[in-house]
């Protein structure tokens, strides 16, 4: 029975060869690219899964002031573990900020390049404790527990050492304010995915970093340690975070009292941290599960398309199958064996559509990694396998069902005198399915113009400053640092350099330090978080900052070491006005001290952050944390490859060991939107698939409604009917459906794309013309699809049409 009902569907599908190639290409497409979208998917819900016991794992995290902070102050950790017997283990990550990149070398009599390496943290030894990772060499159980220990990835160890084990041999880690060595402990292989993107490890307890940690024993301040707590088998999470606030309170209240506010803490689940959380100061750039279900959306959506296209085909056919049906219910066929007939079609269909998809997927793969970021392989994962296979049932059961069952129902009797009932609920759910069709691909065009045009917005927005042109070079050693204003002296003497500063921070990228400032007669309970850079000589003018009022730091004024310059922001929050600021005092507690630095100027608001957030208090000063991490230089020439050149041969002279690095200041800042970039493009290429998908299933209607027609057509041509008006009929009835599906679209894409946007701070206005355009466009599209069949019809010599009458 099995093999005569595959003989019978493969001969079916063999006797209609342009019917079988539109819905196999059509459903390889629409796997194709389901296949892609859960490979991504899979990989970004797999992050921090690994762990042993990873539903005991729980990162501390805050609120102050109505904003989620992510990182703890240093004593919190060691309170937990004394007060918390729940508590198996706890561990605490650090990255400070400025140490973006170090320096690292092989130090061990050999002559080896230094090189900058990115994604070094800080970490307790007890991080293994907490966290699992698969170590190629050294015992992840001890690898931290002496001073100046350091864990290696395998892709940095073998840059530093090849092939060979390093456990035990010297590193010389270079920082801007000097060289430390540290002894390789461990490698780990990187074949899992966390939110802590490391590429190597440092102990806590040493010799550059070690004795400040050490001093951290404030409950309010320096909240840049990432807590992490594993908590006991029979351990309540909820219990275990109900008790952190009071914890807080009572080892921090003083603290808490002293700087004017208080701290609500509660944890995260490490295995959400990736997808589900966007605090401040989170440890690396995460996920968004939003993005997750757009794009599963996105990819559910076009496997229906696909799958519709057979259903709609299918039930337009039927009128050429029901006197098979007829016949074989006569000849005693039961309607279930009918309907595994037809869904035997259908997973036919969709098998051959996976060896399509498989195709496509093995030849996209490449290109999709390349945009997205990732090392995909769809054979990597066995799991993934059954998704395959899932996905193909689903799909040929979908695509085949209601046809499956709509054509068993015909009754024999009827059908075999030519008669077919439900014609018209046929007809009717065609139409409707064809308007889901063409609506799901108007949205996703509508949602690729609005993401483009708010990516281009963010592109051209002016942020208060110039970003064009800016030539950034990070000092990441204490000789590059000693040597920092010989360097300036010679850049700016090459032509097309026209001023250069230095800088802790510079716009775009992340800037941690912040200061909890307050007016003169005020208290530190009346505070304004403000966040600084400790800035060089020149930074205003090298950035095109515009002053609203006083002066900026040059070296005229040698006495700036007590100054701040504000932004219009801080000065509204402080309680100033921009008329009697400048002179005024604005102090800050640090270590129980009040400090105070006089206003000297006032800078116009810029965004120093990306346009996701909103203008800030900001400050600039000269002498609270090191203004020696970045050079910033503003170039102006035409011909940027001598200026490099340049440049680097001035470094190369002055930092003969050091290897030189450099990036430009917009470049960096349009990084910030690296997300919504690859989410931009990745719709788009989608949406592409999807019109082209539903205009298949368009083509292959229109042929059909065109060739049940044609005796209609010879009729009105003998009567006297143009080509143009036959045009006209056979295409207005899909083009109608187009226009309904544009009206049904466009207040679903304005909702989506309207909450799409508000996770920006700055945000395009949804044009009132995109609409008719992104119609224009689907109506032109159908046109073109159903005009070549509606041509052929129309052309066709009606002696030949009306020749079997």
């Amino acid at each position: 029975m099995l093999k005569n009902y595959l003989k019978i569907a493969l001969r079916n599908l063999l006797n209609n060869k342009g019917y079988t190639a539109i819905n196999v290409f059509g459903l390889g497409l629409g796997l194709a690219t389901c296949l892609l979208i859960v490979l991504y998917i899979f990989d970004e819900m797999s992050y921090d899964k690994h762990h042993r016991s990873a539903d005991r794992l729980f990162r501390i995290a805050m609120e102050v002031q109505n904003e989620k902070w992510s990182g703890m102050p240093g004593p919190v950790a060691a309170g937990i573990q004394t007060d918390f017997p729940e508590v198996k283990s706890v561990a605490r990550v650090l990255k400070f900020s400025g140490f973006d990149r170090m320096l690292l070398e092989n130090w061990n009599g050999k002559v080896t390049r230094p090189f900058y390496e990115t994604n070094g943290y800080y970490a307790d030894s007890t991080l293994f404790d907490v966290f699992t990772y698969d170590f190629k060499y050294g015992d992840a159980r001890t690898a931290l527990k002496r001073p100046n220990s350091l864990v290696l990835s395998e892709n940095v160890a073998e840059k530093l050492f090849g092939n060979a084990d390093p456990v035990g041999k010297i590193i010389r880690v270079g920082l801007n304010f000097g060289d430390f060595e540290y002894t390789v402990s461990g490698v780990f292989r990187a074949n899992h995915k966390s939110h802590i993107d490391a590429r190597f490890f440092l102990s806590m307890q040493n010799g550059d970093m070690g004795g400040w940690v050490a001093s951290q024993n404030n409950w309010a301040m320096n909240n840049i340690f990432h807590t992490y707590v594993r908590l006991r088998d029979d351990a309540d999470p909820a219990a275990f975070e109900a008790k952190l606030t009071p914890f807080m309170n009572r080892h921090g209240g003083a603290d808490l009292k002293a700087m004017g506010i208080s701290k609500e803490l509660f944890i995260q689940p490490v295995t959400d941290i990736y997808l589900k959380s966007n605090i401040g100061g989170e440890i690396a750039p995460n996920g968004s599960m939003t993005y997750l279900y757009i794009f599963g959306s996105i990819a559910v959506f076009l496997l229906l398309i696909a799958c519709i296209n057979f259903m709609n085909l299918s039930t337009a056919r039927s009128e050429k199958r029901a006197k098979e049906v007829g016949v074989r219910k006569v000849m005693g066929a039961v309607r279930q064996s009918l309907v595994y007939q037809f869904l035997g079609e259908s997973m036919m269909l969709a098998l051959m559509g996976l060896g399509v998809a498989v195709l496509v997927v093995e030849l996209l793969l490449p290109y999709f990694n390349n945009l997205t970021g990732k090392v995909l392989d769809m054979f990597a994962e066995p799991a993934f396998l059954y998704w395959i296979a899932g996905i193909t049932l689903f799909t040929g059961l979908v695509a085949g069902l209601y046809p499956a069952f709509y054509m068993s129902s015909f009754k024999p009797v009827s059908v075999l005198k030519g008669r077919l009932a439900n014609v018209a609920s046929a007809s009717l759910l065609r139409k409707g399915l064809v308007v889901f069709q063409f609506t799901v691909s108007i949205i996703l065009i509508l949602g690729a113009i609005v993401i483009g045009q708010q990516l281009s917005f963010l592109q051209n927005q002016h942020l208060g400053f110039d970003k064009e042109q800016k030539l950034v070079v990070p000092f990441r050693n204490a000789k590059a640092t000693a040597n920092y204003h010989a360097f300036r002296e010679e850049v700016l003497r090459i032509p097309g350099v026209e001023t250069a500063t230095s800088g802790s921070v510079y716009p775009g990228i992340e800037n941690i330090e912040d200061l909890p400032l307050y007016a003169e007669s005020k208290t530190i309970h009346d505070a304004v978080d403000t966040h600084f850079a400790t800035v060089g000589d020149d930074y205003i003018e090298t950035l095109g900052l515009k002053m609203a009022a006083g002066r900026s730091f040059t070296k005229e004024f040698t006495g700036d070491s007590s100054s701040i310059i504000l932004n219009e922001a801080a000065v509204r929050e402080l309680g100033y006005n921009l008329t009697s600021v400048i002179g005024k005092n604005v102090f800050f507690e640090l270590g129980g001290n009040r400090r105070g630095l006089q206003v000297v100027g006032v800078v116009k608001d810029f965004n120093f952050n990306s346009l996701h957030e909103g203008i800030k208090p900001y400050a600039l000063t000269t002498s609270i944390t090191d203004k020696y991490q970045y050079f910033i230089a503003n170039v102006k020439t035409s011909d940027y490859a001598a200026v490099l050149a340049s440049v680097e041969a001035t470094w190369k002279k002055l930092n003969p060991d050091i290897p030189f690095a450099y990036s430009f200041l917009d470049e960096d800042f349009q990084k910030n939107y690296e997300k919504e970039r690859r989410t931009g493009t990745i719709v788009l290429y989608f949406t592409c698939i999807a019109v082209v998908i539903a205009c298949l299933g368009l083509f292959g209607l229109a042929a059909f409604s065109a060739e049940r027609r044609t005796k209609e057509i010879g009729v009105r041509k003998v009567l006297g009917a143009s080509v143009s008006s036959i045009v006209r009929m056979l295409s207005g009835e899909f083009l109608s459906l187009v226009c309904i599906a544009l009206a049904i679209a466009t207040p679903v894409a304005w909702v989506g794309m309207r909450q799409w946007l508000q996770g920006f701070a700055y945000q395009v206005g949804i044009q009132w013309w995109i609409f008719p355009v992104t119609g224009l466009l689907a109506i032109l599209v159908a046109l073109f699809t159903v005009g070549f069949q509606s041509v052929k019809a129309a052309l066709m010599d009606p002696v030949k049409s009306l020749k079997g009458e």
